[in-house]
């Protein structure tokens, strides 16, 4: 995981939830871990990821995550099985899908 990928991870996962992430970067990080990406209708995006599947949500106004966002990306990430802890301590089974 390039760094950038690896303190973006640790960005979501931080308290209290960032405010100033770009969607661009969220994709980015998804895709790197893995995930598809599909257009859902309006800001909804269609997120599949170790067989767990969410609707995330485009910001509305301009490109920023806000807060509510973020929160959602982190339940996510969670429920994935994704965490700072699982790339930082190496494990080889958090990097790629069941």
């Amino acid at each position: 995981m390039s760094h950038k990928h690896a303190h973006l991870l640790r960005t979501v996962f931080n308290d209290p939830h960032a405010a100033n992430i770009h969607w661009r970067e969220v994709e980015s990080l998804l895709h790197h871990l893995g995930a598809s990406i599909e257009p859902a209708g309006g800001a909804r995006f269609r997120v599949n990821l170790n067989r767990i599947e969410a609707f995330l949500h485009h910001p509305h106004a301009g490109n920023t995550c806000g807060r509510n966002e973020i929160k959602a990306l982190r339940e996510f990430l969670a429920h994935a099985g994704i965490s700072p802890s699982s790339y930082e301590e190496g494990d080889p089974a958090a990097h790629k899908a069941p």
